[in-house]
């Protein structure tokens, strides 16, 4: 077996181009005719505002023609003194119209702004009007390469200007004011447009709607716990500041265990095992492996106790210290772990409002724990244009303090239909989580398992390993003894345990922990890109399929961090072989980019594209044929992120085994390698790692696993480090080997007594 490698090297960096000049699409026009049905509109939405006699200020939705790239969101229209229209978005959704996706994004601004895009739409229109009442792509072409700085000089209009609200009001098919909300039921968690208030601001500006609101009824400033009153009275008078409502109770629902079998293992005395987070229901102290268990309850007393409560998080926690003793043939060859339990949660229903302010305190307080399973999740379906509360919170929790939350994949409910598809629930829908779905012993998805994607978009769940189901189920202690059982909540512990492993002892980042497993599990077949039950694949069980490969096969890791455009390396020396590579490839790209839920659908902040193949003349063949660096190439927004995962957190290319191998020719440079492009939501860039977390400042960390699998059976792993060393600038190359790092993770455990003896 072939350990795998890290390679560390130096990578190359280039700074952006400056943008051309604002363009229309091919074929495209634009008249007075259109530039006049965005004035009615706009005036439309003028009228609305000037007879709302409230604090908020206009909140206007833009309707776009298509999903738009962020550079073809409006520039000039909507844009001010000092602000750029990109500034006040506060919202994205999607809406269908003629079957197809469109973007629908609402922007925060004032009654100035408004006028002054009328006035700039007035120009614009008095300009087209002198040019045969439209222009198109070339025309618009011709006329910015002209030496005139304006072009009309009665319209007091830039030809810049004029050029980008033409581009503008091409782009969008109309401007609007959000008139309806839904209706709720129950107590609702609901999210409002981020209108720039703080919490005691917020407060006044419900209450002078009529909403009867206080500070404790606020999770921040845009999230409010609300009962059905509340709620009804929001939408009756300012239904344009809903930006989302969910019901504020979380459905626990815990698969049935059969008869406990009062048998219970031995266990050692832990020792310096590494400590990992569990946030769960309560733990029954007086469970055999309690001794590697610091229990923290943090319900409220009020709420009171039942013996229910005890049942669901002590066999998580089962699982996490002592997983294989249990399921002996599950043994994954991680030992033992300790864990830090806090219970935040009882059997059955429970606030949403109250678990989420519960995770924020934890997290906070307990620094020194970097990974946290959390196998709690709602029966609800997750919303399709926004993110759940708790996966927001779990995001911004792991982009600032540099920790990462293994999610169970939520299971379905014993009434719902085991054939009918239903979308994973809260806080499986946290993007920057590895969450994890259940599979049969026959390797199938379990007959409970539930599927994303999340935001119509993003693939959850990322992986799945075995939960448990009707042929076969899981063992874990539950108070009074041992228990058989099934879910995901079951599943997602065995995942805890291998990242807890591939950090604190193989010392590998969370961003490359994450990757080695999405690689790993990812094999080299197709999987559908919709409609997801089990994510990138099934995890290996044992530790050493993660961390070795065949002989045929090189694995190797890239880390490191992107502070400009484009990160780059061309000199990755894959052997040769007659002239050919005769290697199927595929590589991984993980990353914990910032997220804003006010931003709906455009939740990620940073894109990271990711270009990885052989070298030729002109740069890097993909494996993907990303053609999104093509000058010549036009990709659109829906296609780039159907095709390239544009967005996505998670990078993932790969050959597809086929029954005929043709070996790769060289394309005549003997090398490969790979190119990162960075892209920023806003302008300037926002602190993507802004917080307390070990990237605060440093830019966007990255993590890529590549693996090459030899196709002629031969092994070319010595071949493949040698060549690495012996480059002009050398990559330094490193064994992950386990028993070394096992090694070395004990001995810097270990106590150092020094003598105090002073005589000489």
């Amino acid at each position: 077996m072939n350990n795998t490698l890290r390679l560390k090297g130096k990578f190359q960096t280039r700074r952006a181009r400056r943008p051309g000049a604002p363009t229309l699409p091919a074929h495209a026009k634009v008249t007075t005719d259109d530039v006049d049905a965005k004035i009615g509109q706009l005036n439309a939405v003028r009228d609305f505002w000037t007879r709302n006699k409230t604090d908020v200020a206009p909140l206007v939705e833009v309707h776009y023609r298509t999903v738009v790239a962020k550079s073809n969101r409006i520039r000039q229209l909507l844009s001010g003194p000092g602000k750029r229209s990109n500034d006040t978005i506060v919202g994205a959704r999607f809406e269908t119209v003629d079957d197809i996706d469109c973007h629908v994004i609402t922007h925060y601004v004032t009654m100035r702004i408004i006028d002054s895009t009328i006035a700039d739409l007035t120009a614009c229109r008095t300009i087209l009007e002198h040019h045969g009442g439209g222009i198109d792509a070339d025309g618009l072409a011709a006329l910015t390469k002209a030496g005139l700085d304006r072009i009309d000089s009665n319209a007091g209009m830039s030809k810049t200007a004029f050029a980008q609200t033409v581009r503008d009001v091409y782009y969008v098919r109309r401007f609007d004011v959000k008139q309806h909300a839904d209706g709720q039921m129950d107590r609702s968690l609901v999210t409002i447009y981020n209108t720039g208030r703080d919490v005691p601001q917020t407060v006044e500006l419900l209450n002078s709607l009529g909403v009867d609101v206080i500070s404790a009824n606020l999770l921040d400033p845009t999230t409010i716990s609300m009962t059905p009153d509340q709620y009804d009275a929001l939408i009756g008078t300012a239904p344009y500041l809903v930006a989302m409502s969910l019901r504020d109770t979380s459905q626990l629902e815990f698969e049935p265990a059969s008869t406990r079998d009062k048998y219970s293992p031995s266990i050692p005395e832990p020792g310096n095992e590494p400590v990992v987070g569990v946030i769960d229901t309560r733990f029954d102290t007086n469970a055999y492996f309690s001794d590697w268990v610091e229990y923290h309850d943090e319900i409220d007393p009020e709420m009171g106790e039942d013996p229910g409560d005890y049942a669901h998080g002590t066999a998580v926690t089962s699982l996490i210290v002592d997983g294989p003793t249990l399921n002996p043939r599950l043994d994954d060859g991680c030992g033992r772990f300790r864990v830090r339990h806090f219970a935040v949660a009882k059997e059955g229903k429970n606030s949403s409002f109250a678990i989420l302010r519960a995770i924020r305190r934890i997290v906070a307080t307990n620094r020194d724990i970097t990974v946290w399973n959390l196998s709690l999740g709602s029966a609800s379906e997750a919303p399709k244009n926004s993110i759940s509360p708790e996966a927001a919170i779990l995001d911004k929790l792991q982009n600032e303090y540099g920790v990462i939350f293994i999610v169970a994949g939520t299971n379905k409910l014993p009434a719902d239909d085991r054939d009918k598809p239903k979308r994973i629930g809260a806080p499986a829908d946290a993007i920057n989580a590895l969450v994890v779905n259940a599979t049969s012993i026959l390797k199938e998805p379990a007959s409970y398992t539930r599927e994303g994607p999340v935001l119509q978009f993003f693939r959850k769940p990322d992986l799945s390993c075995f939960g448990g189901d009707d042929i076969e189920r899981m063992a874990v202690c539950m108070p009074g003894g041992v228990a058989l059982t099934a879910g995901t909540s079951f599943a997602a512990p065995w995942i805890t345990r291998k990242m807890a492993y591939l950090t604190h002892v193989m010392n590998l980042s969370r961003e490359t922990a994450k990757a080695l497993l999405i690689d790993s599990a990812s094999g080299w077949g197709t999987f559908p890109s919709h409609g997801i039950k089990l994510g990138y694949g099934i995890v290996p069980t044992r530790i050493q399929d993660i961390l070795t490969t065949p002989p045929n096969e090189i694995r190797f890791m890239l880390e490191g961090t992107v502070n400009a455009f484009e990160t780059y390396n061309w000199r990755i020396p894959v052997p040769i072989v007659k002239g050919k590579y005769p290697y199927m490839a595929r590589a991984t790209l993980c990353y914990f980019p910032k997220c804003d839920r006010n931003q709906g659908v455009d939740y990620t902040d940073t894109e990271l594209d990711l270009h990885f193949g052989r070298m030729k003349a002109d740069g890097i063949d993909s494996l993907d044929n990303n053609v999104q660096d093509d000058p010549t190439a036009r990709t659109y927004e829906g296609d780039a992120r159907r095709l390239y995962r544009k967005w996505d957190n998670v990078k993932h290319v790969s050959d597809i085994e086929k029954t005929r191998f043709v070996p790769r020719t060289t394309r005549g440079i003997p090398y490969w390698g790979f190119k990162i492009r960075k892209t920023e939501r806003f302008d300037p860039p926002s602190d993507e790692n802004g917080g307390m977390g070990p990237n605060a400042g440093d830019g966007m960390r990255f993590g890529i696993v590549v693996t090459l699998r030899g196709m002629d059976r031969r092994n070319h792993y010595d071949e493949f480090k040698q060549n690495c060393q012996l480059q002009e600038e050398p990559w330094i190359v490193e064994e992950i080997d386990m028993q070394t790092n096992i090694e070395l993770y004990h001995e810097a455990d270990v106590n150092i007594e020094f003598d105090n003896d002073d005589s000489e």
